[in-house]
């Protein structure tokens, strides 16, 4: 296939999809990306430079891979549908700085495959176009994990997008939104409708942009117990943080007094809900929390 055919149109995807008799699995959340536009602005999103190793997870028929692969060093995608990797070695034979992995991107020993197929010198980054149903365990797992990504550029239904960029105080702010912003900055670059996909899916995309914070100084005694109190506080998103912890911790009266004095260590009002609080915010209570002896 020549470079000058992008994979990228809906034609050209009806086509693809026809020669091979290819079915999207819907198990598999598959919607195939068919706009130019939005497969440039991802990759100027990313800030991809000729000196960047890429991974990419779910290239499906390669239409994001193309671009990728243009603009970056090499790219290392993690495809777990095992039907499209005869499409993808004919979509992307004209690139030789591409290689495809057929493995599940959650079981996938990340560090390793990173040592095996790319240079370690090189910065480091993560663009996908996300399942809608497997979106939120990609990005803990990744955040989780040891391997370090300058920035990490992701689609993924509106919905979830906006809860990752979210600011305290408002619906979309949430546990997820400190899970995610605890490590990195989020930025909705992009809407992306759903009409620029086949078959479209049900709903509107978004593309966000998390980049690496530098080392907190600020940060809590247990990372496992600041994550159990974050979600303990939206646990129930209509109470307030005091209801939330008592749920939590318990209601005798000497758990009550200790909750009340974390509470007044940390000057946080029993009244106020979880949504309003920000993450070092968080830090600040579950540290309080922890001197108070209750976890």
């Amino acid at each position: 296939m020549s470079k000058s055919v992008d994979i990228a149109s809906p034609a050209h995807t009806r086509a693809i999809m026809n020669t091979y008799g290819l079915r999207v699995k819907k198990s598999l959340g598959q919607n195939f990306l068919t706009d130019q536009n939005v497969l440039h602005n991802i990759v100027a999103t990313a800030e991809i430079g000729p000196d960047d190793n890429v991974i990419e997870i779910g290239p499906g028929i390669g239409a994001l891979t193309e671009y990728l692969a243009r603009a970056a060093h090499h790219v290392l995608a993690f495809e777990i549908d095992d039907r499209l990797l005869p499409i993808l070695d004919e979509t992307l034979a004209d690139y030789d700085n591409v290689t495809v992995v057929n493995q599940d991107i959650l079981k996938a020993d990340l560090a390793a495959m990173i040592s095996e197929h790319l240079d370690n010198e090189r910065p480091l980054k993560l663009v996908a176009n996300l399942p809608y149903y497997i979106t939120t365990p990609i990005l803990m797992n990744l955040l989780a994990g040891s391997v370090h990504f300058e920035n990490i550029v992701v689609m993924m239904q509106r919905e979830v997008a906006d809860r990752l960029a979210a600011e305290p105080g408002t619906k979309a702010y949430g546990a997820l939104t400190i899970a995610v912003q605890y490590r990195m900055a989020a930025e909705l670059a992009m809407v992306v409708p759903r009409t620029v996909f086949v078959p479209a899916p049900n709903v509107d995309s978004a593309i966000v942009k998390l980049t690496a914070l530098p080392a907190r100084t600020h940060v809590p005694f247990d990372e496992a117990a600041f994550f159990k109190v974050v979600k303990a506080g939206f646990a129930h998103r209509r109470k307030n943080l005091w209801n939330n912890l008592q749920s939590l911790f318990g209601k005798q009266p000497e758990t009550k007094t200790a909750i009340e004095t974390a509470l007044a260590t940390a000057e946080i009002d029993p009244k106020i809900r979880a949504e309003r609080l920000t993450v070092d915010e968080f830090i600040t209570l579950t540290d309080a929390l922890h001197a108070a002896e209750l976890i």
